[in-house]
C-alpha cells in the first residue's frame, strides 16, 4: 500500500441500515451493493450473517456477484463469553458467508468489558486474540473494529493498546479505531491515531467515526492526518442516532483538496451526486437539499451580490466546480435578488421572453415585481415554472390559453371515520368557446385538477401527458391560527422535465388553484401551443 493511499470502506448496508426509519429489503441491499461496486468502493460491508433472515438472504444472493475491484465484507463480533471460541456459532457463520473479508468488533474500553460483558480484562483480550486467529486461519483478510477505542484510550491508554495488540497477535491485518459514541474532538483523534500508528507500524490503521458531535467527517480526515489509511463510513452519513461519517463528503474532500489517493478517478467522482440520490431512493428518504457537495442547494445562489460575482467567476463564491461531483450551479430568485439573478436566469432560458438583458430598466421592473410578490408570500426558489411565466408576462410573450369563469367545490364527510368525498364544478372560457364540467376527486384539489383537465382536454390534448408529482402547503404565519395565509407549491411533470409553480392566499383551495393554473399555462407556453 502506497504511503498516500487511502482505503474506503462502506458500511451503508450494515451500520447505515440501523438508521431510524430506514428499512432495506434484501433486494434494496443487493442493488445498493452492486451500485457501490460499480462506483468503485473497495470494501463493501454487507451485514451480519445470522443477525436476520434478510442478511442471510443477502449473502446468499451475493455469492453470484461479479465485481471486478470491490470486495464483500461480512461483519460480526468476537466469540460470546462463556463458550469456546472454536465452537462459536457466530464466527462459523462469518466463515460460511462467502464474503471476501471479515470484520469483527471487540471491546476496547475497560468499562464496557467489566459492565457490558461482565468479564475480566484478560478474558476480553483472550476472546479477541482467539476469535481473530480462528477467522484469520481461513480468511485472507480479517479486520478488527476496536469498539469505543477513543473513549477507552482516554480512560486507560495502556489497556486500549493491549486490545489492539491482541488482535494483531490473532492475525488482524487492519486495526479500526472506532469513535462509537461520536463524542471525540478532531485534535484528540489526530493525537491518538498518531500514537497508535507509531505503536503498530506494520498494520493498516483505520477510523470508524460516528456523528453525534457533528464531527464525523472532520474526525475521519484528521485521523488520516494522524496516519490512518483506512476510512469507514456510509453514503449520505446514514447510521444510528446522528449517523456515521459521510463518505460522500470524505471522498470529495480527499480527491479534490488533498494529495491523498482514495482510488476514485475524476470520472468516478462525477458520479457522487447520482450515487447519493440512488441510496436516498433505496432508503425511501428525502434528500437533504443542503448536503455539502451533492445537495440541490449546495451551489445555489440567492443574494444579488453573490450572483453578480459568480457571473464573473464562479470561484468567487464556490469552493469547487460543482460538475466535478456531478452537481450543478443554481441561481435562485427571491426578495434578496438583484439584476444579476434575473440576467442569469434569462441567459439559461431556451425560450424568448421578450426581455433584453441589455435593457436594465426592464430587468429592474422584473426585480421589483418579484419583491412585491414575495412580500405577499410568494416564493420562486422552488417554483421555476411560475417565475418563467412572470418573465414571459413582463416581456409581453405570455399567451393566455384559458379564462376562469368560476369554480365550486363540495367536500362531504359522514362520521369521524368516514372517508371524505369531493366534487368540483369548473366553468372556463377558451377563446369564444365555453366549457362547464364537474368531476369527483380524492379531496378538493384533486377534484379541481380533474375538472380542469376535463374542461381543457378537448382544446389542448398536450395536457394528457402532464401529471402532478408533488404538493406542499406551508402556513405563512402561525399568529392567525386557522385564518393564516398559506403558500402552495406544486411540482408537475410531462415525463420529459419537471417544473414547480406557486400560489398564495388565505384560502388553501384558491392558492392551490393558482398553482394548478400556472402549471397548466407553463406547459402550454413552453410547448408554444397557440391559443385554441
Amino acid at each position: 500500500m502506497q504511503p498516500n493511499s487511502i482505503e474506503l470502506f462502506d458500511t451503508s448496508l450494515r451500520d447505515g441500515g440501523q438508521t431510524a426509519g430506514i428499512h432495506f429489503s434484501t433486494e434494496d441491499k443487493v442493488r445498493i451493493a452492486n451500485r457501490l461496486a460499480e462506483f468503485g468502493i473497495p470494501w463493501i460491508e454487507g451485514g451480519w450473517p445470522g443477525a436476520s433472515p434478510k442478511d442471510d438472504a443477502f449473502f446468499e444472493r451475493m455469492r453470484e456477484r461479479c465485481w471486478q475491484r470491490s470486495k464483500l465484507v461480512a461483519f460480526g463480533s468476537t466469540a460470546r463469553p462463556g463458550g469456546t471460541v472454536a465452537d462459536d456459532a457466530g464466527l462459523h457463520l462469518l466463515l460460511e458467508s462467502g464474503a471476501d473479508a471479515l470484520c469483527i468488533f471487540g471491546k476496547a474500553w475497560r468499562r464496557h468489558v467489566t459492565e457490558a460483558l461482565a468479564i475480566s480484562m484478560e478474558a476480553n483480550l483472550e476472546l479477541i486474540r482467539r476469535s481473530v486467529a480462528l477467522l484469520a486461519a481461513r480468511t485472507p483478510v480479517v479486520m478488527f473494529d476496536a469498539e469505543h477505542f477513543f473513549d477507552g484510550y482516554r480512560a486507560d491508554a495502556d489497556y486500549a493498546l493491549q486490545v489492539l495488540r491482541a488482535a494483531v497477535e490473532g492475525g488482524a491485518s487492519r486495526l479500526i479505531l472506532c469513535d462509537t459514541n461520536g463524542g471525540s474532538l478532531p485534535q484528540e483523534i489526530v493525537t491518538i491515531t498518531r500514537a497508535v500508528c507509531a505503536a503498530f507500524p506494520d498494520r493498516i490503521i483505520g477510523i470508524h467515526a460516528h456523528n453525534d458531535s457533528e464531527l464525523a467527517v472532520a474526525n475521519s480526515l484528521m485521523a488520516v492526518e494522524g496516519g490512518a489509511r483506512h476510512i469507514q463510513g456510509t453514503v449520505n452519513g446514514i447510521g444510528e442516532r446522528c449517523g456515521n461519517a459521510n463518505l460522500i463528503s470524505i471522498i470529495a474532500n480527499l480527491a479534490l483538496k488533498t494529495d491523498y489517493d482514495c482510488g476514485i478517478s475524476r470520472e468516478q467522482l462525477a458520479q457522487l451526486a447520482p450515487l447519493s440520490r440512488f441510496v436516498n431512493e433505496m432508503a425511501n428518504r428525502l434528500p437533504w437539499q443542503h448536503q455539502p457537495f451533492v445537495g440541490r442547494n449546495a451551489f445555489a445562489h440567492k443574494g444579488g451580490i453573490h450572483v453578480s460575482a459568480i457571473r464573473k467567476s464562479s470561484a468567487l463564491y464556490e469552493h469547487i466546480d460543482p460538475a466535478l461531483v456531478g452537481n450543478s450551479q443554481r441561481i435562485l430568485v427571491s426578495d434578496q435578488a438583484g439584476k444579476s439573478n434575473v440576467i442569469s436566469k434569462l441567459a439559461a432560458m431556451t425560450i424568448d421572453t421578450g426581455l433584453d438583458a441589455d435593457r436594465p430598466e426592464a430587468v429592474n421592473r422584473v426585480v421589483q415585481r418579484i419583491k412585491q410578490m414575495e412580500a405577499q408570500g410568494f416564493a420562486y426558489e422552488g417554483a421555476d415554472g411560475s417565475f418563467k411565466l412572470l418573465l414571459l408576462k413582463a416581456g409581453g410573450k405570455f399567451v393566455s390559453h384559458f379564462e376562469l369563469d368560476g369554480f365550486r367545490v363540495i367536500d362531504q364527510k359522514q362520521g369521524h371515520e368516514g372517508e371524505s368525498q369531493a366534487e368540483a364544478t369548473v366553468r372556463v372560457r377558451v377563446g369564444a368557446a365555453k366549457a362547464h364540467t364537474a368531476s369527483l376527486g380524492i379531496g378538493p384539489i384533486h377534484a379541481i385538477d380533474n375538472a380542469l383537465r376535463l374542461a381543457l382536454g378537448r382544446f389542448y390534448p398536450q395536457l394528457e401527458a402532464m401529471r402532478l408529482i408533488d404538493f406542499k402547503v406551508r402556513v405563512l404565519s402561525t399568529r392567525e391560527a386557522t385564518r393564516a395565509g398559506v403558500r402552495v407549491l406544486i411540482e408537475s411533470s410531462d415525463g420529459s422535465h419537471n417544473w414547480g409553480t406557486v400560489g398564495v392566499g388565505c384560502d388553501v383551495i384558491d392558492a392551490s388553484y393558482q398553482a394548478l393554473r400556472d402549471a397548466i399555462e407553463y406547459k402550454l407556453n413552453i410547448d408554444a401551443v397557440p391559443c385554441a
